[in-house]
């Protein structure tokens, strides 16, 4: 279960990861969307720039050198016979796996202190540490931001059972 917060680390939502003034559906504006067809080359173009910005989402610099518990979803980059050790942070399962990724600023890497167990890594986590506002690609997604020597925690939730 997770423990209480540390001395002088905030616990934040995912939507603190975004500027107020950002708008993701910038590049749609004006476009009549109907009228385009899935094979249609100005729309695979219009998929092509979105993904782009989203990618390049901007992040609140305000947050660097924060220490943040953020809880999210595991996306393994880097595993052994010991854990977890490097993965993205998302906010939602199945992001940048079953569906394209979220925006780069919904996205933190992450580079735990500790391997975690992959068994666990399959339930959402709390992740702690010093934020920083890093871009970093790597094959499942853009992320806008970055905790290294990150303590990772399970996320104390309860099953339903019916």
């Amino acid at each position: 279960m997770a423990r209480s917060l540390p001395a002088g680390v905030t616990e934040i939502e995912w939507e603190a990861l975004m500027p107020a003034d950002w708008n993701p559906k910038k590049a749609l504006e004006g476009v009549d969307l109907a009228a385009l067809s899935d094979n249609d080359p100005k729309a695979n173009a219009l998929l092509d720039k979105l993904r782009q910005d989203l990618d390049k989402a901007p992040v609140v610099k305000s947050l660097d050198g924060k220490r943040v518990r953020i809880a999210g979803f595991v996306v393994t980059l880097e595993r052994d016979d010991k854990g977890v050790r490097e993965f993205l942070l998302v906010p939602y399962f199945g992001a940048c796996i079953h569906t394209p990724p979220p925006p780069a600023n919904q996205i933190v890497h992450v580079l735990a202190k500790e391997p975690y167990p992959a068994e666990k890594a399959i339930f959402p986590v709390y992740v702690t540490g010093t934020l920083k506002t890093v871009a970093v690609v790597t094959a499942e997604g853009a992320a806008g931001y970055r905790i290294a020597d990150a303590q990772v925690e399970e996320y104390p939730w309860r099953r339903q059972r019916r």
